[in-house]
């Protein structure tokens, strides 16, 4: 029986790891982190994502099956306040279920080519480029209020942060927080106003 299979020892840390590197290369979820759509707990939302990933592969005892890998990753980006409409999280999804086969199988080397990426991207300098489709346009949502990912191009990123894969936190400003609702929602200072006194 397949669904009796399961992650024993240090393999387990290890696709702990390898669950983080394919995440932190998702651009959907390495923006949404960067920017703190979540709010200013947005990495501890991500890290907590991982968490609930290797929860769901190493404590369910019934099948896994992708669909509900799915929700766990469609759930975690709702967290982040981000609605994904690029097809990545089924993308996301079958990577993360083709290397749990794998490191079921005794086979790490789609980690161990994760972990050199990483390498590779510690060694090149960081650069970010966010785009901002619309931002001058007026709402057509009717006042949606998550970020929607929907691009044409390949939702995952060849760039892995540094910062997730060693764990060192980066000490980059916050943007300027001028009051929370009841909703949870709190309003950010636009960055085109900064400097500008009224």
């Amino acid at each position: 029986m397949e669904g009796a299979r399961r992650l024993q020892g240090q393999s387990i840390a290890v696709f702990n790891e390898g669950i983080g590197l394919l995440l932190f290369r998702w651009s959907a979820l390495q923006t949404a982190v960067e920017n703190e759509w979540g709010g200013r707990e947005s990495r501890v939302k991500a890290d907590q994502l991982v968490t609930d990933i290797l929860s769901w592969f190493t404590q369910f005892k019934e099948p896994l099956y992708i669909d509900d890998l799915e929700d766990i990753l469609d759930q975690g980006m709702l967290s982040l306040n981000v609605e994904v409409e690029d097809g990545s999280i089924e993308e996301v999804a079958e990577k993360l279920m083709v290397m749990h086969e794998e490191f079921l199988d005794g086979n790490f080397s789609s980690f161990e080519n994760l972990r050199k990426a990483n390498l590779e991207q510690a060694t090149r300098p960081h650069t970010a480029q966010i785009v901002n489709d619309g931002e001058d346009d007026s709402d057509e949502n009717g006042g949606d209020e998550t970020m929607s990912i929907d691009r044409n191009s390949s939702s995952m990123n060849t760039e892995i942060p540094r910062s997730y894969s060693n764990n060192n936190s980066v000490n980059e400003p916050r943007p300027n927080v001028s009051g929370g609702a009841d909703d949870g929602w709190a309003v950010v200072s636009n960055r085109r106003n900064k400097g500008r006194k009224n």
